[in-house]
């Protein structure tokens, strides 16, 4: 067992906290973001037709080809609606932390490796490993966020979790490019195309829960900050602790400001970038009789993760010089612009590639950021129960987009209204965001800002 600990700081356990986001970004940028959207909708397509009925009740079509990969992604995250929190309470007065994210971890990449097995019509069951691995991906997520406090001051905690997402997006831009390489070549290693795939699907897996294992070996264990009530089993405890950390949340008014504008920016954030795939392959290729080219899908989140790295590192710097909020607020901004672009000129491959470009250059900024702004504003002892309800909309784990992203394309039969639809997200989280002051969340949490701190 790893020692307990409680300094900050260290440069050998931030490497091994930032390996973890080195591993599994992978599952979200190769995974959700470019492979099996469009591999699953395709399998379902091939079975009932380019917007066929998977799932119907009483002659009702609840769920049809078009749609069921995004209610897949909702429903998973809906699950974790009920659990997530709980698993945070719990963690904040045990040693637990680490053991959940350790399970959590492995359960998802053993799923995503399950993801090899999907081909003709088991769809449906490919559908139920994406949400087990997707939940089990926001879970982990959970106990790794709560550690960024535990880990940094706060005058270095922009900096930390902007690298932490830097990692990520340069870990997907490598595994990316091997990927495409191994899929323009199938020919030549003697598989089809399908068969790469279901390669790289479980080579994904492989990645997250083998790099993971560095981070395990450095991360320590941290003395909880409050003991766990007498008496009582740990699960009736939990759900106690969590009804203890809402009250303290709806006290909190600006951490609890912002949370709600979180909630809603980011969920339009995740929808964009796990329907980006079904929106390029079908717009560009399937809606004109053409077979989807994902090389194109493979080199458009290329150049995400290349610009996401750079765009990281900058809006930190953007932040540095102004603030925080106000370095989120731009990057809504230009996510807005590009909902906007996506919907109205997004006509051709090299378009395509521009947006890439876009959406990679505010990705980071606006999920390091907010990730930083949060951790400030949390009561010390009760990181992981709060991180719990911010992971219900954290990367790869949002619920309402998707589900608004699949109605609009089932009832209009097309994705572009859908990708449009997702500007609500960002322009009522922008509104709520301007209303956050965030100095006095800090301080209302108890905490230092990162000007104090360093002071």
């Amino acid at each position: 067992m790893a020692s307990v600990t409680d300094k900050k700081n260290d440069r050998r356990e931030i490497f091994g906290w930032l390996m973890y986001d080195w591993g599994n970004s992978v599952f979200s940028t190769t995974v959700l973001g470019v492979l099996i959207g469009d591999y699953i909708t395709t399998l379902a397509q091939s079975a009932v037709g380019e917007n066929g009925v998977v799932i119907s009740i009483g002659g009702y079509d609840l769920v049809t080809a078009k749609s069921v990969f995004a209610y897949t992604i909702g429903l998973s995250v809906f699950l974790q609606i009920f659990f997530l929190p709980v698993l945070g309470a719990i963690a904040d007065y045990t040693h637990l932390k680490k053991t959940f994210m350790m399970f959590f971890c492995f359960l998802g990449a053993f799923a995503c490796c399950l993801l090899f097995f999907i081909q003709g019509n088991l769809y449906l069951l490919g559908c139920a490993f994406v949400m087990i691995s997707n939940l089990g991906f926001g879970a982990a997520v959970v106990f790794y966020n709560s550690y960024l406090p535990d880990i940094t001051t706060e005058d270095k905690r922009d900096k930390v979790s902007s690298w932490g997402f830097a990692a990520g997006y340069l870990s997907g831009a490598l595994v990316l490019v091997a990927n495409l390489l191994f899929l323009k070549n199938a020919d030549a290693f003697g598989i089809t195309v399908e068969f790469a795939v279901r390669i790289c699907l479980l080579a994904s897996g492989l990645w997250w829960g083998g790099f993971a294992i560095i981070t395990f070996l450095l991360l320590k264990r941290r003395q909880p900050a409050r003991e766990a009530p007498a008496g009582k089993n740990m699960v009736i405890a939990g759900f106690g602790e969590l009804k203890a950390t809402l009250k303290e949340l709806f006290k909190l008014k600006q951490t609890l400001l912002f949370l709600i504008a979180y909630l809603l920016y980011n969920d339009g954030i995740q929808t964009v970038i796990t329907a980006s795939s079904i929106f390029l392959s079908q717009e560009l290729f399937v809606a004109r009789g053409l077979p989807t080219e994902r090389t194109v899908l493979f080199i458009a989140f290329l150049i995400a993760q290349i610009v996401a790295f750079v765009g990281a590192i900058t809006f930190e710097r953007i932040a540095h010089f102004t603030s925080t909020k106000t370095a989120i607020l731009i990057a809504l901004a230009i996510w807005s612009c590009i909902v906007i672009y996506a919907y109205g000129w997004l006509d051709t491959v090299t378009q395509a590639y521009v947006m890439s470009g876009l959406i990679g250059f505010v990705l980071g900024g606006s999920q390091a950021l907010s990730r930083s702004l949060f951790s400030q504003m949390i009561p010390e002892g009760r990181e992981s129960a709060f991180f719990g309800i911010y992971e219900i909309s954290e990367r790869g784990t949002s619920w309402l987009g998707p589900v608004v992203f699949g109605l609009v394309a089932q009832l209009t039969n097309s994705y572009r209204p859908a990708i449009l639809a997702l500007i609500v997200f960002f322009i009522v989280g922008s509104i709520i965001l301007l209303f956050v002051d965030s100095a006095k969340a800090i301080h209302e949490a108890g905490n230092l800002t990162p000007e104090e701190a360093e002071a």
